[in-house]
Formats: C-alpha cells, structure tokens, sequence
C-alpha cells in the first residue's frame, strides 16, 4: 500500500465525495461522507469490519481526493455522476445504454396508429407513451391483444396515403379500414379513447360505454352493430377475467429489490409490479465491489431509476438516507417515490420473493463469473502479461482490393463483450492497400480518445503478424502509453473454424511467435475475440459498399439531390424498386415533380 494513511489527518471534516487512485491517477473508488476524515479513517482502522475486497482496494490506493459540498444530498448526486464518469473498478456501475420499449399513441394525427417503441433515455417522439415494459415479449404481447380488441389501422403513414382499397386486415376484422372510410372520424376517435382508456386500466369505463352503445343499437334495430358490440364486450371480459390472478398490493406500480453478496461477489435482484401482476425481473451481478449492502442500493437506486420508476420501491433493509434519497428521485421525476422497508405483510413477501430469486441467480452467475476469471488469470499467466486482461480492445482492418478500407473495435469487459462499445472507422489517410498504414490511423483515434475518457483497456489484440505489432507498440511509444498488454494474433491461412487450427500469437520483445494447443479454451477464447472483430469489419465494410452502390446511380441524376434520394430509398427500400415504381407512385414522394420522374424514367 502506497497511501500514507496519516495524512488523512488533514482531511476535511465536511460532507462530500472521495475518489481513492491507483499509482497511475486512476480512479478506482468513489465513496461519500457525512464526514469525510471518519469515513476514509475507518478503511485504515485496525478494527474495521473486513469485508472481503477490501485488502485488495487498500493494496491500489496511491492516493484519495477528497471533494467538499454543502449538503449530504449534494454528496449523493456527485457520488451519482462520478461513478458514471469514471466506472471505477470497486463501485457498482450499471450500463447507461439501457432501452425502454412503449406503447407509443400518434394522438395529433387524424387516424392514430398504435406501435411499439424502442429508445434510450427520455423519448423525443411526440405522442402518448405506455409503459416502458419491462422486457420486448411483454410488451408484444400487449400490443397484440389491443389490436386484437380495438382494430385500429396497422399501416404506415404512407401506406394509409396510398391505399385506394382496404386491405386483408379489413376482411379479417382486425382494422376498420380509415384508409377508405370505411368509419367515420368520430368512430375512430372512439376506438382510440377507448385503447387509452384500456391501458390507463379504466376498465369499467370501458365496458360502462360499450353496454350502453349495445342496447342504443338494439333499440335502433340495428342487430349487427350490436351484435359487434357485444362481442368486442366479451373480448374484454375474457381477457380482464384471464387477468384476475393478481397479488394483494393495489393497481399501485412498485419494484422489489434484494441483493445477494458472498465473498467479493453481490447480485441485486429487481421484481417489477404492475396492476398488483409480477411482469418482469431484472438481475444485476457485481465482481469486486468495495460498498456495503446500504451504499450499493443508494447507488443503485440513482443509477437505475434515472429516466423511470414505479410509485413504490420495496427494499430489503431501512435507509439511513432514505428521504434524500426520495428527495432526490422526486425531482428528477416530478413525482413522490416511497422508498420502503416492509417489515410483514404481502409487501414483505414480495421481498423475500426477490430475495429468493437473488440467492437462486447468485449461484448461476458466480459460477459463469468464476470460469471467466480463471480463464482470464490463465490467459495471463500463459502469454506472460503484466495486467489481469479485465478490459480487452480487438482491432481489425477490412477492405477489398485496398478499396473502402475500414477498421472496427470491439471490447470485451471481464470476459463478456460490451456491444455498447464497438466502434467502426472509415480509413480516410492511410494509402489504398497499406494494411499497416490503416491499422495505424485507427489504433492512433482509438487510443486518443481512450486516453482522454481514461479507458484505456489492460490489453490489446490487433489481428495480423509482427507487422501490425510494431504499429500498435509504436503508437503506444509515440501517446505516451505504458499500462496496457499488446499481442497480434496471425490467423492460419485466413481460416476462420475456431478451435479446429493453429494460430500465431506474437508478444512484444518475443522473436518468434507461440502457439495454444489446440481445442484449448484459450484458443477458443481468443478467436472469438478477433473473429467478432473481424465480423464487425466485414459487416461495416459491406455496409459502406452497399451504400456507395445505392446513392451512385442517383448521383448522375440532374435535380435529384441528397434530400431527394433520401425520400426516395426510404420509401422505395432500393433503386430497382425506384426504377419500377410507376409515374403516379413517384410523384406522391415529397418534392419529386414530373421533371424528376423523367430524369428517374433514364435509370
């Protein structure tokens, strides 16, 4: 331990944050403080409570920084935002790319259409919005008994401009057909009320309006209409009755939460409630985590309820910080979240039941968990590195003939890859078939930017022989970089059946390259780490071709510009299609005049 824990003496006596570094500036550790000089003092005490990781966190401290604020809810959010920032190897650190999936209602447009929505963080759409749903299958799966129910259009914008006769949706009674007038205005708008009554659960509502319809029907006579409408009451019936097994806990939404630790392994297990009906889960597992059992909730409760998050969080334990912690959540969703620790009842039971399912998934995951660390120790071990390969960097280079040369990177973190990380680059320097040239001017943007956001990987696999691994170690030289790995794996005869063929490794300093045995997990291991890379390449390079070879014929026409082959391939999906749409379809695209579909008529 480099720290000189006697300095900690002069610490400050405020709240705040402290960032604990490693030898190379590195934040590690990021903890808050009521009082900053007790608690930093307490990892140093003799009669600290040991918990497992924490030696080790000791063994990496070169030195601590601490950060003074006013409030110990300043201190919360700072805490918040520099895990964020700097993902420190001891703090639990959720991914920022999670995706929320809606129900997403077009309620300006004049015949609404109800979809399914994917996004990141706050939806920019206007519309109504249901949900996020906690996986795709539920939220599917919803949708589909809503259509089934309520037969609004299915088409697209366009489509509903084109149409001229219904389509089979129509015969099936599954649309009212809009795109013909087939109803009125006022008919569909009642369907729609009626969808959003439904998943605003107004189900009485619902029912309420639709039985007096019927009977307004029967005594007009018109027996078909209420016949149509008796049925649809019966749908809604047969699904509110199929959903009656419920828990005791109110329509109110709430979440669960338990966590799971052995050693220096914790796994957070996350129940979601809705309508009183278990519909989801989450886990989240943790290898080498410093926090105690209080401050990785509080931190996973403000990493994870960022954008949402349900009126009620069961929790397994009291908070010491728990109206903060509500303050904190309440602004950032202009609502009041209880943040509660049920004690007995039906909501204490919906604890243990995340409890139950926290113990259960530990034991599956710290298995995977341990095979991975062994299979990483060993990766170090046998090619001699200096650093534990948590963090590994692949980078390939792809062209064809020394045309349209790309390069992709792909991370793997703790022996899993992180999608939210590949990168792909457009070669724009490099000389048209200097492979090195490429792999240099890539290595060169990649390692710029790792260094700036401090995220530099422990290891770094370029694929190709000595070649490209004196590119990356003279990259390295020239941006200052001594902490990370470096190893060049050389495919045999460009084959790509792991595990069945040898492979070239070539080390730093090493003459001659070594080679894995066969069949062995290592081999295995990193194949698939080049061969992703690789693909990646392949794919973009494709990618990038195909696009050329799209916009290349429109190109050489007169007053088609950018924005007009946009429209067109977006409607079109493709020249060939553009080429035999007919006069009349071109010109309903936007901005397309006849002149433009003539030009379009030489293709």
């Amino acid at each position: 331990m480099v720290f000189d824990s006697s300095s900690l003496a002069r610490f400050p006596i405020q709240p705040g944050v402290y960032l604990m570094k490693d030898a190379q500036g590195k934040v590690i550790y990021v903890g808050k403080a009521k009082n900053l000089r007790n608690r930093v003092k307490q990892y140093f005490a003799k009669t600290r409570e040991e918990r497992p990781i924490i030696p080790y966190l000791l063994e990496e401290i070169h030195s601590i920084e601490p950060i003074v604020v006013h409030t110990e809810k300043e201190a919360f959010l700072l805490e918040n935002t520099l895990i964020k920032q700097h993902q420190p190897k001891f703090n639990a650190c959720l991914k920022d790319d999670k995706t929320y999936i809606s129900l997403f209602l077009n309620h300006t447009h004049p015949w609404p259409s109800l979809r399914l929505v994917r996004y990141k963080g706050t939806p920019k759409e206007k519309g109504l919005y249901f949900g996020p749903y906690p996986s795709a299958t539920a939220a599917k799966q919803t949708y589909e008994m809503l259509l089934r129910l309520f037969p609004l259009r299915q088409c697209t914008d366009e489509e509903l401009k084109r149409r001229t006769r219904p389509c089979l949706l129509y015969d099936i009674k599954r649309c009212i057909a809009p795109c013909v007038k087939k109803c009125t205005q006022g008919e569909y708008a009642a369907l729609v009320q009626r969808v959003v009554q439904f998943l605003q659960g107004k189900d009485k509502e619902i029912l309420s309006s639709l039985r007096k319809e019927m009977e307004e029907a029967s005594q007009a006579l018109d027996f078909e209409q209420a016949g149509a409408l008796l049925q649809m009451i019966r749908h809604i019936e047969h699904v509110i009755h199929a959903e009656q097994h419920v828990l005791g806990i109110g329509s109110q939404a709430c979440d669960a939460i338990a966590l799971h630790r052995e050693g220096k392994n914790v796994l957070v297990a996350q129940l979601l409630f809705r309508e009183g009906k278990l519909v989801g889960s989450e886990s989240y597992f943790f290898s080498s985590i410093a926090q105690e059992d209080e401050e990785l909730l509080s931190s996973f409760l403000l990493q994870e309820y960022t954008h949402h998050a349900p009126n009620e969080i069961l929790l397994p334990c009291e908070m010491k910080e728990k109206e903060i912690l509500e303050e904190i959540l309440k602004k950032m969703h202009e609502k009041t979240i209880s943040l509660l620790a049920p004690q007995k009842g039906e909501k204490r039971a919906l604890v243990e039941l995340a409890q139950a399912n926290a113990s259960a998934l530990f034991a599956r995951e710290a298995s995977v968990e341990e095979k991975r660390e062994d299979l990483l120790l060993d990766l170090q071990e046998t090619l001699k590195l200096e650093r534990y390969p948590k963090a590994i960097f692949c980078v390939d280079i792809s062209h064809l003939a020394g045309k349209e040369t790309v390069g992709s990177l792909i991370v793997f973190i703790s022996g899993k890859r992180e999608k939210n990380r590949t990168r792909t680059y457009h070669v724009k320097t490099a000389t048209p078939g200097d492979d090195c040239g490429a792999m240099r001017e890539v290595l060169e943007r990649i390692f710029l930017r790792a260094k700036e956001e401090d995220q530099l990987p422990d290891l770094l696999i370029v694929d190709g022989g000595k070649a490209q691994l004196r590119v990356a170690l003279d990259i390295f030289k020239i941006l200052n970089i001594a902490s990370v790995d470096l190893i060049a794996l050389a495919k045999e005869a460009g084959r790509h059946d792991r595990g069945m063929t040898g492979e070239k490794i070539f080390l730093p300093e090493h003459r001659d390259p070594i080679s894995l045995p066969l069949r062995s997990s290592l081999l295995h291991f990193v194949q698939i780490i080049r061969d992703e890379a690789h693909k990646k390449a392949i794919q973009f390079f494709r990618k990038t071709k195909a696009k050329t070879f799209l916009h290349s014929k429109l190109d050489t026409l007169p007053g088609i510009g950018k924005i007009k082959q946009a429209r067109l391939l977006a409607h079109f999906g493709s020249v060939e299609r553009i080429k035999r749409a007919t006069h009349d379809e071109l010109l309903t695209i936007k901005g397309i005049t006849a002149k433009d579909v003539e030009r379009i008529r030489k293709l």
